[in-house]
């Protein structure tokens, strides 16, 4: 079964990292179906939201790093406005 896997981290650890480099994304409060065709790391600035995936639910806020495997389907509930950087592969 595919895992998201989350990790505390300060934004000096992740900048260490590389996330001043990394893609930005944002979103308002909404719920959507995603797919993941390759994995994500992404580490979230601001916001809450649950993940739901094959009967598991991630709770996901601020200074989280996040790793999305390859060829996951989930659902995300963004609770509170979202703002994230994020890389493929």
């Amino acid at each position: 079964m595919l895992k998201v896997e989350i990790k505390p981290m300060s934004l000096e650890e992740a900048q260490k990292l590389g996330i001043d480099s990394w893609g930005r994304w944002g979103c308002e409060p909404s719920k959507f179906d995603w797919s993941y065709p390759e994995r994500e790391v992404c580490y979230v600035f601001e916001g809450e939201v649950t993940v739901s995936a094959y009967g598991e639910e991630y709770e996901i806020g601020p200074g989280m790093m996040v790793t999305f495997p390859q060829g996951m389907d989930c659902v995300w509930d963004v609770k509170k406005a979202i703002r994230k950087a994020y890389k493929f592969g």
